[in-house]
């Protein structure tokens, strides 16, 4: 999933800020869950309205420098959980009111220049990619698993076309040597018979091995999932994506609980489904113009988010019956 970066001589800021800001309208106090706090942008732009509390997560433990300036000051309106937000259904909110939760799935431009964690194609050594609160690395998939399980990997992560040639000449360059960060960005270029010069020819595999590893399909389905849960009634779930993947999913999901499907006219009538939530912007909310020119990763993110309409917290959806080969896919960690 694509970072939520700027260039080097720009300091990082959070995506789409003002449009998540109108959207969840933190003037009206009420506590606000960051599902990834990164560097804090969302977060210290919702402590700035006086009645606000913020709940922040991250799977990453580096991220607990920055929130540790922010409890300093404002140790009695802000908490942060070093957790993964899948299993956010775990805190305790029983005496909280819940305005809104919010998700941006791009990294942060810290995360992408860190070298321990491996996430660039520019990097050097052992393969990492770890996020935080991970079982195994991006050194293990590469090196441990088959042919097959590599292909399906980078076939449905990456949309690599590819994909089949490259997972063969991993699996045979391995035979002698470890495989690491250069060798495989080598592989990857001696193998790709068309390039596109303005996309490095690592950056697909290298999203497949990053989703993998981080189970970033699981994690976002189960996110969503126990989200829509814990809102209560007039809660917003925002959702701003990267790249077509978890926009798909975040989209599907959406629909799944705001619409009914649409049956056949000679089908027995049956008694219509009430929705718990409603949609009430259609079309993602898109970076500004200005935006895009001062941070160009921006352009490709997308806001979608929710607002749920009662307080049923029984929800019904299907999406991981839509996702299940995505997350078969991910299963394949079983082998390592």
């Amino acid at each position: 999933m694509e970072a939520t970066i700027v260039p080097d001589n720009v300091k990082h800021y959070p995506v789409l800020l003002k449009e998540i800001i109108s959207v969840i309208s933190p003037q009206h106090g009420g506590t606000f869950i960051d599902c990834t706090f990164g560097q804090g942008g969302y977060s210290k732009e919702i402590l700035k309205y006086k009645g606000t509390k913020v709940i922040a997560l991250d799977r990453d433990s580096d991220t607990q420098k920055v929130a540790r300036t922010i409890y300093d000051q404002f140790p009695d309106r802000f908490l942060f959980k070093n957790l993964k937000f899948s299993n956010l259904n775990n805190l305790k909110l029983k005496n909280e009111n819940i305005k809104a939760i919010i998700f941006d799935l791009g990294y942060s431009f810290t995360q992408i220049k860190n070298p321990r964690k491996g996430l660039s194609f520019n990097s050097i050594g052992k393969l990492n990619m770890q996020l935080g609160l991970n079982d195994f690395t991006a050194h293990d998939v590469i090196n441990k698993l088959d042919e097959s399980s590599l292909y399906k990997i980078f076939k449905y992560f990456g949309d690599e076309k590819e994909a089949k040639f490259i997972s063969k000449n991993i699996v045979n360059y391995r035979k002698t040597k470890k495989i690491d960060t250069e060798n495989l960005v080598k592989i990857i270029d001696k193998t790709k018979r068309k390039k596109n010069f303005k996309v490095h020819s690592a950056t697909k595999i290298f999203q497949a091995l990053r989703i993998f590893v981080n189970k970033e399909i699981s994690e976002l389905i189960y996110g969503l999932i126990n989200s829509a849960k814990i809102l209560k009634k007039d809660g917003i779930l925002a959702v701003v994506s990267f790249h077509s993947l978890e926009d798909k999913i975040v989209k599907s999901f959406f629909k799944n609980i705001t619409t009914s499907k649409s049956f056949s006219r000679y089908e027995p009538i049956i008694e219509k489904k009430s929705f718990s939530f409603e949609m009430p912007v259609k079309k993602p909310i898109i970076p500004s113009k200005n935006e895009i020119d001062e941070n160009p990763p921006s352009r490709s993110a997308k806001l979608r988010y929710l607002v749920k309409r009662d307080n049923n917290y029984d929800i019904d959806t299907n999406i991981e019956e839509q996702f299940y080969k995505l997350l078969e896919i991910e299963n394949l960690s079983s082998k390592l």
